[in-house]
């Protein structure tokens, strides 16, 4: 080891559009990119490594985008786990800075989806879908997660309404976010009369597909001056923890929980906000149980007093159930957010002097759930 300290020095992206016409998935990453490099002021060839995650950017890989960029990598990482992808990729960027392995990593993930591509994904995201789910008509993840939903709805006794306060929450934090895709007012009429799409589940509980691209910047500490020094305090993630064969209200998370926190040194209630992968609401409910935010609090209790008020601020940037879901950008949406936060960059969504923050990631359905957990701590420090 090479006894380096490795902060995240930088973080930023691109407004979400639902439509971008004329844009590639190429465009976008290079974009972001230059605005990392804009906001760090690092130069070019001071960046020696590349981590990228995308869906789309096929059939080239990180070494190609890499060249486009003009980039020279000693250390190079492609990640195609989804909403777990920009954590996984933080993790092996800090220990890359760490061991002297690079000096400054930008991690970049971005995607731009035709109707035709994201059909592509929905029916061939895997082996097991490709076979077994897409013969079905299926109609992609909305189906699974409406029986998921379904099932906390039994479990817990929620009604559709305590989606509906999450969404709208989600919502009223998105209203102070230019880059997010939904910013108007969400009412729980709207809510509750919007379209079904998969019972119990309407279009607010779906995630809007967007064009949209994310930046961080790991580096050595001292690289960048005059930002604030945001430093990874803990790491942790369980992935295919139950082997497919629990119900799907439970993630990896679970299991790593009380470990997570006692790495950090703190407890559920010393970070001043959290950033969930939401995919869907019931999702939002599962990790925050599962990372002991919720504690001995009833759900239904826990969703009206602490999240409806946002009292707890989750998902400050509106999530992606009202910014966006850029494809594998969204696995980097919520680290790009919380920096945002630690920074005191966040504008109109501002958590009062917010110093530490959670984030977690999920992603990669199978059957009936998805199988890739992981969450962070991080902490401003300077």
């Amino acid at each position: 080891m090479s006894g380096r300290t490795a902060i995240i020095a930088g973080a930023t992206g691109l407004p979400y559009r639902r439509r971008a016409e004329g844009v590639s998935t190429h465009d976008l990453l290079r974009d972001a990119f230059l605005a990392l490099l804009a906001q760090t002021g690092l130069e070019r060839d001071r960046i020696d490594g590349l981590a990228v995650a995308s869906f789309t950017l096929r059939p080239d890989t990180t070494i190609d985008l890499a060249w486009r960029l003009g980039l020279r990598p000693s250390w190079i990482m492609s990640d195609s786990h989804g909403g777990a992808s920009g954590l996984n990729m933080l993790q092996h960027a800090v220990r890359a800075v760490e061991a002297g392995d690079a000096e400054a990593i930008a991690i970049l993930a971005a995607d731009r989806f035709s109707a035709e591509d994201m059909a592509a994904l929905n029916d061939n995201y895997n082996v097991n879908t490709r076979d077994n789910l897409a013969p079905l008509e299926f109609g992609g993840p909305n189906s699974l997660f409406a029986m998921l939903t379904s099932r906390m709805m039994q479990q817990d006794g929620l009604v559709r309404e305590d989606f509906g306060r999450l969404c709208i929450a989600q919502r009223e934090w998105a209203a102070g976010n230019p880059r997010a895709a939904y910013r108007d007012a969400l009412t729980m009429q709207d809510y509750l009369e919007a379209r079904p799409v998969a019972d119990p589940l309407c279009v607010f509980d779906c995630v809007p597909v967007v064009a949209g691209a994310e930046a961080v910047l790991v580096a050595r500490e001292g690289m960048v001056k005059g930002a604030p020094n945001i430093r990874l305090r803990a790491f942790r993630a369980r992935h295919n923890f139950d082997r497919h064969e629990g119900d799907g209200l439970r993630t990896g998370l679970s299991e790593v929980a009380a470990d997570l926190w006692q790495a950090a040194g703190l407890a559920p209630g010393d970070v001043d906000l959290v950033q969930c992968y939401d995919d869907y609401p019931v999702m939002v409910l599962v990790q925050l149980r599962d990372l002991g935010l919720v504690g001995d609090m009833a759900l239904r209790d826990f969703i009206a007093r602490r999240i409806a008020t946002r009292e707890l601020p989750v998902n400050t940037s509106g999530g992606q159930l009202s910014a966006g879901q850029p494809g594998a950008a969204g696995g980097l949406h919520g680290l790009v957010e919380a920096v945002c936060q630690l920074r005191h960059d966040a504008g109109a969504r501002q958590v009062t002097d917010a110093r530490r923050a959670l984030v977690s990631g999920y992603g990669m359905m199978e059957y009936r759930y998805c199988l890739c957990a992981n969450a962070a701590v991080l902490e401003r420090v300077a």
